[in-house]
């Protein structure tokens, strides 16, 4: 994986941009879909990686529907972070394995076994947070958690696609109006299509090539219009360029990788290690 973390200035900003990102999300896991093999061979899918989080402890990963609600703010992901069962908590040098069991029992001392460590701090918070695995995840940034890895000229890509979305307010109250209308149910169904998919899946009657098409368009200008400038003169757009080259042409990195899997590669995966190194 490959992830970007990205800031917001309040309450009401992290609630809109936690939506968007969310509801996006699976654009983002189309753009960058890139694990098409299992041990040297095609799985079927675009993204295993992908994949693998629609099923792995879906107590703390997935899509947040709660985060679309009436009410939605740091109170209400604290109340969600409360009750998803811990890993562990560390006293001293110690993890201790208190699988099952909520933060929300630690803070009532309600963990058995513990004897004087029943007790919750500021660090078994932090802990506990960052074992929490939703497609997008809440700290003191939001973190976008649904791109696989690629090559080194596709990496800038991933926060530029992101920053002209969510840090300029023109792109992102486009992007709002664009994703407000999808409902639960269809948001989850997106999610579910993409990893194998790609940008052939579709909501609410429109693909996931279409809908990034235009995500790209409101990122590119979200971008310049931060006219940032390297020594070049050169702006951040140019970021973009590679997945914009991905989207004229309709297809995902996997994709990439499988067409030369079964053409220039003869059936090899090997060349991968040296074509994609970095």
């Amino acid at each position: 994986t490959v992830q970007t973390n990205l800031d917001f200035s309040s309450e009401a900003d992290m609630v809109k941009k936690l939506r968007v990102s969310l509801a996006l999300q699976p654009i983002a896991t189309a753009l960058f879909a890139n694990s098409p093999f299992t041990e040297g061979k095609p799985n079927g899918l675009l993204s295993m990686r992908s994949e693998i989080w629609r099923d792995t402890d879906n107590q703390r990963a997935g899509m947040l529907p709660f985060a679309f609600e009436d009410g939605m703010g740091f109170e209400r992901y604290v109340d969600y972070a409360l009750d998803v069962p811990m890993y562990f908590i560390k006293r001293g040098d110690k993890y201790i394995d208190v699988s099952g069991q909520s933060f929300r029992d630690l803070l009532a001392g309600k963990i058995k076994g513990l004897f004087g460590a029943n007790f919750a701090s500021i660090s078994d918070w932090a802990n506990h947070i960052s074992t929490i695995f939703p497609e997008v995840r809440l700290k003191r940034y939001l973190e976008m958690r649904g791109a696989d890895g690629g090559s080194v000229r596709r990496m800038p890509s991933l926060p530029a696609f992101w920053v002209g979305l969510l840090y300029d307010d023109a792109a992102l109250d486009a992007a709002w109006e664009m994703v407000k209308n999808w409902g639960t149910e269809e948001r989850q169904r997106l999610r579910d299509d993409v990893p194998r998919q790609g940008l052939a899946a579709t909501i609410h009657g429109h693909s996931v090539l279409a809908i990034a098409t235009e995500a790209l368009k409101m990122s590119r200008e979200g971008l310049a219009r931060r006219g940032y400038k390297d020594i070049d003169g050169q702006d951040e757009t140019r970021f973009l360029d590679p997945l914009d080259d991905l989207v004229s042409r309709g297809t995902t990195p996997a994709e990439e990788l499988l067409a030369k899997f079964h053409g220039e590669w003869g059936g090899s995966v090997d060349p991968v290690y040296r074509e994609h190194a970095y």
